[in-house]
């Protein structure tokens, strides 16, 4: 039931969180940052424009980042409470905070092990592209392939010390 929940709850994150995450990647990749950087509003208004709010504009890289945020809830929350509920609390606070904080690192942990081929395709996706003009990764699968048979399969893991340096002990 908490893995559901979660799946769920990443989901619908997900889908509130993608504009912004193509605005963000849009400003982050900016070659022209110190002689022009747009607002957040002027970027997506461009991005809206140039190419609309579907799969190609806003809402580029969707089904990566309802991977990437549907996984790791469904993982984290699903682990969480399952184990929280099998180790027994500690009546001192400090051994409480230690449990809880343990538990939930660990959740983090595999959460994020499981999920980052997902943001590896998220960011490929949503980033430049190797050759501009000509579009590379379009579809989360078929990037998440494309990564593994070109740079092999810790490529699908780059970035995982700092995700769980940031998600862990969240």
């Amino acid at each position: 039931a908490f893995a559901i929940a979660g799946l769920g709850s990443g989901l619908t994150e997900a889908v509130v969180v993608n504009p912004f995450e193509v605005v963000k990647v849009t400003l982050q990749t900016n070659r022209n940052a110190f002689t022009e950087q747009p607002s957040s509003f002027v970027q997506a208004r461009q991005i809206i424009k140039t190419n609309g709010l579907g799969f190609q504009g806003l809402n580029k890289g969707l089904t990566a980042t309802l991977g990437r945020h549907g996984v790791f809830n469904m993982v984290y929350f699903g682990f969480y409470f399952n184990v929280k509920n099998i180790l027994p609390v500690n009546k001192d606070p400090n051994l409480e905070f230690l449990r809880k904080f343990g538990i939930g690192l660990v959740s983090g942990t595999i959460a994020s092990i499981i999920n980052i081929p997902f943001d590896v395709a998220k960011s490929r996706i949503q980033g430049p592209q190797p050759v501009p003009g000509e579009i590379k990764y379009r579809t989360c699968f078929k990037t998440m392939a494309t990564v593994y048979k070109e740079e092999g399969f810790l490529a699908l893991y780059k970035g995982l010390v700092p995700k769980i340096m940031r998600l862990g002990p969240g």
